[in-house]
């Protein structure tokens, strides 16, 4: 089934994890990579990003970093937390696209435990970074096996333009990952 993007919402977490100014360039130039179409979610579509956990707004670019509200909630008990609950309830958020970092340890908690308080949940793995790359098909496969689909923003932005029908920006969208 499509996500309607009128009900879609993004959550990254520990978003800056490891992006320090001395962090190794590769690991942050693929985070930049990634994260780009991030404002196209925002523009095109109004979806709703919210970083929770670590997060510094001087470590992403500005366009990216405008993009996203963040909410100090603790990650391991976030969907307890009255604020992004209420937040998630008057956004009339149903699909949750969660991605961040690290992939086996609070990204698979946060997207099970969402999935049990009732959330379409969907793992965006662009925006999944694991602590061991080895450990990334184990968790995909146990997320699978609770009903979690892995996609990618790619993926997301194509399925929100399927879903609104909408052939201007069906046709934006396709320009810009052309």
């Amino acid at each position: 089934m499509l996500a309607d993007p009128r009900h879609s919402c993004i959550v990254l977490l520990n978003v800056t994890r490891g992006a320090a100014p001395n962090a190794v360039e590769g690991f942050a130039g693929w985070r930049r990579a990634n994260m780009s179409l991030l404002p196209a979610c925002q523009e095109f579509f109004a979806i709703p990003q919210i970083a929770i956990g670590e997060y510094e707004q001087a470590f992403l670019p500005n366009q990216i970093a405008s993009a996203i509200d963040h909410l100090d909630v603790d990650i391991l008990s976030m969907w307890r937390d009255a604020r992004l609950a209420e937040r998630l309830a008057h956004l009339d958020v149903g699909v949750v696209f969660l991605g961040g970092t690290f992939l086996e340890e609070e990204v698979l908690v946060s997207a099970l435990q969402g999935a049990k308080h009732g959330y379409e949940m969907r793992l965006l793995s662009d925006l999944s970074i694991a602590r061991r790359e080895s450990d990334r098909a184990l968790v995909l496969a146990r997320l699978a096996h609770h009903g979690i689909l892995a996609t990618t923003v790619r993926q997301a932005l194509l399925e929100w333009a399927a879903s609104k029908g909408d052939e201007i920006v069906s046709r934006k969208v396709q320009d810009l990952l052309s």
